[in-house]
C-alpha cells in the first residue's frame, strides 16, 4: 500500500469515527426537531463544543481550544533564531 494510499484510510477512519460520534451524541440523543433552523442550530453547537470545550483525552483533558491558545503563548516565548 503506498503512502498516499494509506493517508486516505487513516482520513477515512478519522471521518467515519468523528461522524459515529456526532450521530450518537447529537442526532440520536437531541432529535427529533421540529424544522431546518433547529437542526442547524443544533449542528452549529454541537461543532462550536466539539472544537472548541470538549475535554480531549490526547490533549490532557484540555478543551482543544484551551490547548490552542496555550501552544501559541508557549511559541511566543521561545525566541526564535536569526
Amino acid at each position: 500500500m503506498t503512502s498516499v494510499a494509506r493517508h486516505c484510510v487513516r482520513r477515512s477512519e478519522r471521518c467515519v469515527a468523528w461522524y459515529g460520534t456526532f450521530k450518537a451524541e447529537l442526532i440520536e440523543i437531541q432529535g427529533p426537531w421540529k424544522d431546518v433552523d433547529q437542526v442547524e442550530r443544533a449542528i452549529f453547537q454541537w461543532v462550536t463544543w466539539y472544537n472548541e470545550e470538549r475535554l480531549h483525552s490526547a490533549l490532557d483533558y484540555v478543551p482543544p481550544a484551551e490547548y490552542e491558545r496555550d501552544f501559541w503563548q508557549g511559541q511566543e516565548r521561545i525566541p526564535q533564531s536569526a
